[in-house]
């Protein structure tokens, strides 16, 4: 199946008002651009060196989203394009990124990550630490990022209540929020396997990778 036909398959399948990231970590220019050629405008990466590279050699009209874990010495090498940056779980995360954005003088979109998963190896904050970021003195003066909702990574299991769970725990910890910052927008959860159960949760943004471009060669 070509990559053209795996994204229109996906797009056919999901609503409107959710957006498709094409996770293309690992893959060649090659790959991203036969993806491009097909409409996608939206891809994410879990490297920033990697991701600094081809958005070097890429059309300008990309958004480009970090979707990994991210080493706060390596902000700097993204800030000048990165779009959205998904995987933020701590103040000074948070910090480094507006001072990395100040200097290109840009307002960098955040997501908080929500630790939903029982795996000890996910990255991510509570709801109440998340809560409590939100309304700090220390977020509101930070002039160059905006958070815009959330993003989880749900256990890897083949246990679909688990992972529903999961979901419905990143949606709920979603509306609580809001309630404290009604600009929020953004649920970021649900990737190749069970995107249209995230979707049924909740989900708004989705991260596809090997659905689009096949299994990734590590």
């Amino acid at each position: 199946m070509s990559i053209k036909h795996n994204l229109d398959n996906i797009q056919s399948k999901i609503p409107d008002h959710v957006t498709l990231v094409a996770v293309s970590k690992t893959k060649p220019i090659s790959d991203l651009m036969e993806a491009y050629s097909a409409g996608q405008r939206i891809f994410g990466e879990n490297k920033i060196q990697e991701m600094a590279e081809k958005h070097e050699q890429m059309p300008k009209d990309i958004q480009w989203h970090m979707i990994g874990h991210v080493q706060r010495n390596k902000v700097k090498y993204m800030a000048e394009f990165v779009s959205l940056i998904h995987g933020v779980d701590s103040l000074k995360l948070l910090k480094e990124i507006n001072k990395q954005a100040e200097k290109y003088n840009r307002i960098i979109d955040c997501l908080l990550q929500i630790k939903i998963a029982e795996e000890d190896s996910k990255f991510g904050m509570s709801a109440k630490n998340a809560q409590e970021l939100l309304i700090s003195e220390d977020v509101s003066v930070l002039k160059n990022v905006k958070i815009t909702g959330v993003m989880g990574m749900a256990t890897f299991t083949d246990n679909v209540n688990q992972i529903e769970q999961e979901f419905k725990r990143l949606k709920t910890t979603f509306e609580t929020l809001k309630t404290t910052d009604d600009s929020l927008r953004i649920i970021s959860m649900g990737m190749s396997g069970d995107y249209q159960l995230a979707i049924d949760c909740g989900s708004t943004m989705i991260r596809v990778g090997s659905s689009i471009f096949g299994a990734r060669n590590y």
